[in-house]
């Protein structure tokens, strides 16, 4: 089957990959001059963990990524609020964790890709699609091009994808109430004690840091604010951190210092809705263009990847029927990524809640959580149709 794909990011390239593999005749359509670099870093839990083995990516991800064992929540000063054993949920789940940054693997994708075959076209940003007399969707692109092939994948993102409003008509990105300050800091020497992640929790305010190696660090920091303060301007970011967030315990002033400037930006942080359809006529929606969660979920990079692992399934077990394909995969994946949106965007609340007693509760409840639990809670709800995998316990 001939495929295109609208979208050149983590989405798009792991689709590509995915049903190559699997016989099909994929071209990526990507907007940019070249490789997309936005972003820090992503965490690749071990649901993400199982795709990438089947795609043959884990050793590459490896040599470039860090295993972290602990996830720590902290308060500002510096005091425990409880954490959870990353070395149980990977052997729950079977499958380990990476801490990478997200143009690291980016570049293991985008090899992949060429040796496999499959050409990336760069300068080409989807402008419309449309239906041709026979019922076959067409892709318009800025610069005068169009393609119609079997089978039509938009990967565009969250913000403005013409894939999703061609599907589902006007379903603008939701403001949840957030920006995120996001960087990634280096250093001559260690700048964290352990390859783990550190989750800091202030009232209205957050500072997440997790390590690829202790010299490499990605990070984000977080504060509520409405979306009329949610623009960048003129403002010296890396003052207004160290303003915010100098103060605050353990390595997070040396992290915000060991950042380049020039690298530091800021986002107002956006969702989408849960969307019941995903497919019209032959256009299908992956990754963010389908399911955006907050960066709360932890899960945007690794739902963009079982994208990739079930849609090979589904085509594979359609047969000659596309119609039949992306409904199955639309039951598949729509429950699953709607409920980690919804729970993502209740942690946020939680997490950004202004009210000093709110918080002050909030922290006493992590504290007092069961830890195995917490992990068997989330290995239960991230391995979710992950099942036929395959998956294997690890000592």
């Amino acid at each position: 089957m001939d495929i295109g794909i609208v979208g050149g990011g983590i989405a798009g390239l792991s689709v590509a990959l995915a049903l190559s593999q699997r016989g099909h005749r994929p071209r990526v359509y990507e907007r940019g001059a070249g490789p997309t670099t936005m972003g820090a870093g992503v965490t690749l839990w071990p649901n993400a963990g199982l795709v990438l083995d089947e795609l043959g990516l884990l050793p590459d991800i490896a040599a470039v990524g860090g295993r972290p064992m602990a996830m720590r929540r902290l308060d500002p000063a510096g005091n425990a609020l409880g954490g959870i054993d990353i070395t149980l949920l990977d052997r729950l789940m079977g499958y380990p964790t990476h801490t990478i940054l997200r143009r690291d693997l980016l570049a293991v994708l985008l090899d992949h890709v060429a040796q496999a075959g499959i050409e990336v076209v760069y300068g080409h940003r989807a402008v419309a699609i449309d239906l041709d007399d026979a019922g076959r969707a067409v892709a318009r692109f800025d610069n005068g091009a169009a393609i119609r092939p079997d089978l039509l994948i938009g990967a565009d993102g969250r913000m403005g994808s013409v894939a999703r409003q061609f599907v589902a008509g006007e379903n603008a990105p939701v403001y949840q109430g957030f920006v995120n300050w996001i960087g990634v800091a280096s250093g001559a020497g260690a700048l964290v004690d352990d390859v783990a992640i550190q989750d800091y929790w202030g009232i209205g305010e957050r500072f997440g840091c997790v390590a690829v190696r202790p010299d490499l660090v990605y990070w984000a920091a977080a504060e509520a604010r409405p979306l009329s303060a949610a623009q960048q301007g003129d403002t010296d970011l890396r003052a207004e951190l160290l303003d915010r967030f100098g103060s605050w315990a353990g390595p997070v002033s040396r992290i915000i210092q060991a950042t380049p400037a020039q690298a530091l930006r800021l986002i107002a942080v956006h969702d989408l809705e849960p969307l019941p359809v995903w497919s019209r006529a032959n256009v299908l929606l992956v990754g963010d263009a389908a399911h955006a969660p907050l960066p709360t979920s932890g899960q945007g990079a690794c739902q963009a990847l079982e994208d990739a692992w079930h849609l090979g399934r589904c085509l594979d077990e359609a047969g000659a029927s596309l119609e039949a394909a992306l409904q199955r995969f639309t039951r598949i994946r729509a429950p699953k990524t709607a409920q980690l949106t919804q729970q993502a965007r209740g942690f946020a609340q939680g997490l950004f809640a202004t009210d000093p007693e709110v918080c002050r509760i909030r922290n006493q409840q992590a504290l007092a959580a069961d830890p195995v639990q917490h992990v068997r809670a989330m290995a239960a709800g991230w391995g979710q149709g992950l099942e036929a995998g395959g998956a294997r316990p690890q000592g």
